[in-house]
């Protein structure tokens, strides 16, 4: 009989500790995809900005597959379709940027990022009447965007992405 209890008592023991163990990590907050793929983006524009661009390569490839999944599980999302043209443009994929960003339009007509990301698309791709319809957008934004892509239409100044 003391040995049954004493069991019995290990396994009480046992699967409270377990229990416990799993407890904890529930309440711990999972980190998005979109979240995940935003911080390696900042991450890959770091590496660019310092020459390094196979690294930054390497961080936009597995944000672009980040934000994909998040693509998959919500679609629709505008900052998630502004983020897949981005990295999918950075990886030279100039048609397939542009198809994300126009969708991403489709649900947000004044997306600023949208708009300024694909004014410089349109720059790199020799649409200038493009950009500055996507410029004329951003006119009334009072933001920094606008400023951004009026240089980069203008020549004035380079696109940093």
């Amino acid at each position: 009989m003391k040995k049954l209890l004493s069991i019995l008592t290990i396994l009480i023991l046992t699967s409270s500790t377990v229990f416990a163990a799993g407890s904890s990590s529930d309440s711990q907050p999972k980190v998005s995809d979109y979240k995940k793929a935003v911080k390696l983006i900042k991450s890959a524009k770091k590496y660019e900005g310092d020459g390094k661009n196979d690294k930054a390569e390497k961080k936009y490839k597995q944000a672009q597959k980040l934000l994909l999944k998040s693509n998959d599980k919500k679609p629709n999302n505008a900052d998630t379709l502004n983020y897949l043209g981005f990295t999918t443009r950075k990886l030279g994929d100039f048609e397939n940027g542009e198809k994300y960003y126009l969708q991403g339009l489709a649900i947000e007509p004044n997306h600023i990022g949208i708009n300024e990301y694909l004014g410089e698309l349109y720059v790199v791709t020799n649409r200038m009447d493009l950009a500055k319809e996507r410029l004329q957008i951003l006119k009334g934004c009072n933001c920094e965007e606008y400023s951004e892509l009026k240089e980069i239409i203008e020549g004035t100044k380079k696109s940093k992405y």
